[in-house]
């Protein structure tokens, strides 16, 4: 994502979570830090990023590329319901077949098996 997508998608996500002084810390940090962040953070502009893609890694399955759409919930401000999905076809909808029936956790420690995945997005 472009940094005035993220300065965007910052305002927007912060504004409805983040306690007035953590998101002024955090504001501060990163447009002290980022001249990529500051000018479009000063621009006010507000982005709702409501799809994309992910990528994670399974301890057992390895890479998982997924799309995501995310949608607000009617309980008000804040709650948002993400959906991650694989084309089918793919090796990711193969890991998530595989997934689903077991067989990868059951490769797994019993203390590995609750899932361990990791964000590379």
């Amino acid at each position: 994502m472009p940094a005035g997508s993220r300065a965007a998608a910052t305002r927007s996500g912060t504004a409805s979570w983040a306690p007035r002084s953590a998101r002024s810390d955090l504001v501060g940090e990163l447009s002290t830090r980022s001249d990529t962040f500051r000018s479009p953070w000063a621009a006010h502009d507000v982005m709702v990023h409501c799809t994309g893609r992910k990528r994670l890694r399974h301890p057992v399955v390895g890479d998982l590329d997924l799309t995501y759409e995310a949608w607000d919930l009617p309980a008000g401000p804040g709650p948002r319901m993400l959906v991650h999905t694989a084309e089918p076809a793919t090796p990711t909808a193969d890991a998530l077949s595989m997934l689903a029936s077991g067989a990868a956790t059951q490769a797994l420690p019993e203390h590995e098996q609750a899932g361990h995945l990791t964000d590379e997005a």
